[in-house]
């Protein structure tokens, strides 16, 4: 055990049990466990292979290469249109966790042979995305950004792409980039409020506030 993954899940408000129960099976599959990117990442001979994802609405198991897995259970969910690697399965009880634990077993054995194979997914290029260069190179040196940006809805893609594209500059267009990783990396959009709510209601009394401010 990690204790960086210790103390993450320490810390965690919201899926703590459902977490410990998924870090359970993920070890007993004699995976390494670190905590990149600010969560808990599963890799094998120092491969990524997956991750633990916490969201609002679901907690899940996140495959770098998901898309290269049988699915023979249909479990298996493609977290965005636009994703070509990456898949989840989602859970929202502990009792779902265990009741699939050797399916999910089954799962990250032949996820950890597609890593030991050296199998890729071949990733076509998506024009109408209009993904920055520099963009592209934080999905390269931080894996789990992409899968997370995939992981958003369109529309809140769209608004990122926008933002990140419009300095002339590539140190300003990298320096926005950086600044929203972390909120990205925690499923949330552009405008999204702390809340969870995409814009500020008419009752809010200014106590939330939007995470962009």
């Amino acid at each position: 055990m990690n204790p960086k993954v210790d103390e993450f899940i320490s810390k965690t408000e919201i899926w703590q049990e459902e977490v410990e129960t998924l870090r359970t099976i993920l070890l007993d599959c004699q995976l390494t466990e670190e905590l990149k990117w600010g969560t808990p990442c599963y890799t094998f001979q120092k491969s990524n292979v997956v991750l633990i994802q916490t969201f609002k609405g679901y907690c899940a198991l996140g495959f770098f290469n998901g898309a290269l897995l049988n699915d023979t259970n249909g479990i298996l969910i493609k977290p965005g249109e636009n994703t070509q690697a990456g898949r989840q399965i989602r859970f929202t009880t502990v009792g779902e966790i265990i009741k699939m634990e050797s399916i999910l077993k089954t799962y990250l054995y032949e996820a950890i042979e597609v890593e030991r194979a050296g199998l890729k997914v071949e990733v076509k290029k998506n024009v109408e995305n209009k993904i920055i260069e520099e963009l592209q190179n934080k999905f390269i040196e931080i894996p789990a950004l992409k899968v997370a940006f995939e992981s958003l809805t369109p529309g809140r893609q769209r608004a990122y792409l926008i933002y990140f594209s419009e300095p002339k500059q590539a140190k300003t267009r990298e320096t926005r980039i950086d600044k929203y990783i972390q909120r990205i990396l925690s499923g949330k959009g552009f405008t999204d409020c702390i809340c969870g709510l995409t814009q500020k209601p008419p009752s809010c009394d200014g106590s939330h506030k939007f995470l962009n401010k």
